[in-house]
């Protein structure tokens, strides 16, 4: 079977590999903030404009794995909760982060990131 023909987009296939894309993402991510942070610097626009990025990746995972549910009935809750903790961890994080130097900014954030890549890692597992 070729795996790159056009044809309908299996959901479970596509929630699966954002599940994966999403996980390392916010591996880099973690990595960057802490790096910032510990050089003593702030989050910079592009640091920023990652953590958007991918917030809108988990939000079509997000979207992905509604769709599976619709089609193949309700998965374990526990999966489910980890998927909401997931969309909310970083536009919580940066509530966090309003206030406070740049540095404890960019360490905040890159931790929240590393959160986030756990409660991806333990949302699969459960799968």
């Amino acid at each position: 079977m070729d795996h790159y023909a056009s044809g309908p987009v299996d959901p479970l296939d596509l929630h699966s590999r954002l599940a994966t894309a999403v996980t390392l993402y916010l591996a880099a991510l973690g990595v960057w903030g802490l790096y910032l942070g510990l050089v003593g610097s702030g989050p910079s626009p592009s640091f920023r404009g990652a953590l958007v990025i991918v917030e809108a990746g988990i939000v079509v995972q997000g979207l992905a794995g509604a769709l599976v549910w619709a089609e193949g009935g309700p998965p374990e809750w526990i999966h489910v909760l980890y998927g909401f903790a997931l969309v909310l961890a970083l536009p919580l994080a940066f509530t966090v982060v309003r206030e406070g130097s740049p540095r404890r900014a960019a360490l905040t954030l890159g931790l929240a990131s590393l959160f986030a890549m756990g409660l991806a890692i333990r949302g699969m597992t459960t799968a």
